[in-house]
């Protein structure tokens, strides 16, 4: 019997020790589940059912015009309906290509980042080469040389001031290291969006702005020269530009046939790649200045196409798989649509600059009116977005990428002989790619997503629609004109278009990264 009690004894305290570690977990889950509970029901209030509800909406013709306390009018479900006049809306395609044209300024905001983070990641003091007793004196003389010509030009005193606040930076960072220019580059992420905004549209107001007033000589000086020019020298100017754009576009078709023969790129990379670089040359039908180039700057790309594919397509030495290498074939597709674009807008602007200075109107050419103007505002939106976007968190993740590069790595190449170009491009680039691919998501993303607050309080999406972008134009259906169904449809359009981009980056991008 005093066996069995103690048996019984100890299976008592056996179940009673498990009761009490049973009732600590069940506690410490209680207290897990109450400290996430302000965040779980935050994201099921503010995220999880609107977008549930906004879904239900966008099969519906929800209007708060006619469904309303005054109205007694029915909800109705109208199934696709939505979604088929979105399709239809001529408005929808040009606001998609307001936020496309938009994100064209991502490659150089991206590259800005890159150089600047280079910079910032060297010593820019200059004592220990021996050159800080030239460049602080030289950095004075020539500030000094530039707010003189501004005085003797007539500058307005915002001008000048703005430009004896570079000059002031420029010398800090001499004086003080890289650190101030660290700070000063990460300045426009502290400050306010909206401040921001208000700013650079007194920037370009045309009448009083300090960027009119100092384009406004320089730019008359152009105007002359463009009225001395004769025509056929400004016409020989545009297919000069055109040919170099053509020029470009054979180098990089010569490349990627080499790149596919030797097994760096698949069939289907190869493919993907060819319609990219082949795009500029059918935009020139509609940005070419005369007829003739449009008809002669999509030949002469369609003959290169084709004597490629007659002649590099014979033979391969290394064959490979058909989706290996897609990412290299896009990055080098991507690289190479910038330079392109850039000379057949180079052949466009010359075109348009005699066509203005011809004019009787203008006695000399006019500065540019920049948000006023229809074709002036998406440019000066993107020269304004570069500008913050170049200090920008992406600075921040150059700059933690470039101290991880291992220094042997650098040194085996300075051993070998490699200039700073080759250093650059066979070691450090490699090195960054994983960081490159997660920032070209992200600005892909908010790319695609953003441009309202831009919108909103500089142009009020205007003049004429050319500043409204998919973003402002949901507000402007769901908001503005109450039209709630139809607004909804437009963004969950918008989902999937950054969803479907997102998964192919996440794709391909990442196959770009492991190679």
């Amino acid at each position: 019997m005093g066996i069995g009690n103690s048996l019984l004894d100890i299976g008592h305290s056996k179940n009673l020790g498990f009761e009490i570690m049973l009732s600590k977990k069940t506690s410490n889950t209680i207290a897990g589940i109450a400290f996430l509970s302000p965040n779980i029901i935050g994201f099921l209030c503010f995220t999880t059912i609107p977008l549930v509800f906004s879904m239900v909406l966008a099969f519906s013709n929800w209007d708060l015009t006619l469904h309303n306390m005054f109205h007694d009018e029915a909800i109705k479900f109208v199934g696709l309906k939505n979604f088929i006049r979105l399709f239809q809306e001529r408005d929808f395609w040009k606001f998609l290509g307001n936020t496309l044209f938009l994100m064209m300024g991502a490659p150089f905001a991206i590259a800005g980042s890159l150089i600047a983070a280079i910079l910032l990641n060297k010593d820019l003091k200059g004592k220990k080469s021996g050159v800080f007793k030239i460049i602080l004196p030289g950095a004075i003389l020539f500030i000094s040389c530039v707010m003189l010509t501004l005085v003797g030009m007539g500058a307005a005193a915002l001008t000048i001031l703005i430009v004896g606040a570079v000059g002031m930076t420029l010398i800090s960072g001499i004086l003080f290291g890289q650190t101030v220019y660290r700070t000063l580059f990460y300045l426009p992420n502290f400050t306010s969006g909206v401040a921001v905004y208000i700013l650079w549209k007194k920037l370009y107001s045309p009448q009083t702005g300090p960027v009119n007033a100092v384009l406004d000589k320089p730019v008359s000086v152009v105007g002359n020269i463009v009225n001395a020019t004769p025509s056929w020298v400004l016409l020989a100017g545009e297919w000069l530009c055109l040919l170099i754009g053509l020029f470009i576009m054979m180098k990089v078709l010569k490349s990627l046939f080499n790149h596919w023969k030797e097994g760096d790129i698949g069939s289907c990379g190869l493919v993907l790649a060819l319609f990219f670089v082949m795009l500029p040359a059918f935009f020139a039908i509609l940005w070419a200045p005369t007829a003739a180039m449009k008809l002669a700057v999509p030949a002469i790309a369609v003959v290169l196409l084709v004597f490629h594919l007659a002649t590099d397509l014979k033979t391969r030495d290394f064959p490979c798989t058909i989706w290996h290498g897609v990412g290299s074939g896009f990055m080098i597709a991507m690289i190479s649509l910038i330079p392109m674009f850039m000379f057949i807008g180079f052949a466009a602007a010359i075109a348009h600059l005699a066509d203005i200075t011809r004019q009787t109107d203008f006695s000399v050419l006019p500065p540019p009116e920049w948000l006023a103007s229809y074709d002036w505002a998406k440019p000066a939106i993107m020269i304004m977005g570069l500008w913050m976007a170049i200090g920008s968190n992406n600075m921040l993740l150059y700059l933690a990428g470039l101290s991880n590069v291992p220094p042997e790595l650098e040194e085996a190449a300075d051993i070998d002989g490699a200039s700073p170009f080759q250093k650059f491009w066979h070691v450090t680039w490699p090195q960054l790619a994983p960081i490159t691919f997660f920032i070209v998501v992200m600005t892909v993303i908010g790319g695609l997503q953003g441009g309202f607050e831009m919108a909103r309080t500089m142009t009020q999406g205007g003049p004429f629609g050319s500043t409204t972008t998919l973003s402002y134009f949901i507000y402007n259906e769901g908001f503005a004109t109450g039209r709630l169904g139809y607004s909804s449809a437009i963004s969950w359009v918008l989902f999937i278009m950054v969803f479907s981009i997102t998964m192919i980056n996440w794709k391909f991008g990442s196959k770009y990264v492991n190679d």
